[in-house]
């Protein structure tokens, strides 16, 4: 007769424990989160500022698209300011913005197609932005906001299909 093997119960490393500082390194201070949010809290009122200066940096950005045209550089630094907005508008307080950016950034991501991109959409989003801010719109959950940042993405995505 052949010998029966019951298993064994192999039990793995709770990786997510060791990620968040519940292994070797002990636990995560709470003092030390404190802290943090102690100093991002005091940086806040720097935000407003902030924020104006890459709205600025991004208008300056499309006049040089207007004045020197479409051109590699040009448009490279419209990507770029639209790019830094997309992952600050979120931390500025503005989840819109960072939708609004995206979405500007999808439309002129593929540098073999910004040559033909419609300045007039380009002009939409930048505007859009520095209405978001006006108007102190700062997510899509604003009715206005949704509809805003929706038919902005529904015209990408056309271009793009």
């Amino acid at each position: 007769m052949s010998q029966q093997n019951p298993g064994q119960m192999i039990t793995p490393p709770n990786a997510l424990r060791l990620k968040v500082g519940g292994g070797r390194l002990g636990t995560i201070d709470p003092a030390a989160i404190a802290k943090a949010e102690a100093a991002l809290k005091s940086l806040a009122s720097n935000f407003t500022q902030w924020l104006a200066d890459e709205i600025t940096k991004l208008d300056a950005a499309r006049q040089q698209v207007r004045a020197e045209g479409v051109t590699a550089d040009t448009m490279e630094n419209l990507y770029l300011r639209a790019h830094d907005l997309k992952g600050l508008g979120t931390t500025y307080g503005y989840q819109l913005i960072t939708r609004i950016a995206g979405s500007l950034c999808r439309l002129i991501d593929d540098k073999d197609k910004r040559a033909s991109t419609p300045l007039e959409l380009v002009d939409a989003h930048i505007d859009a932005i520095k209405a978001a801010v006006r108007d102190d719109i700062r997510s899509d959950e604003h009715p206005v906001g949704r509809v805003l940042v929706e038919e902005l993405e529904r015209r990408v995505k056309t271009m793009a299909g």
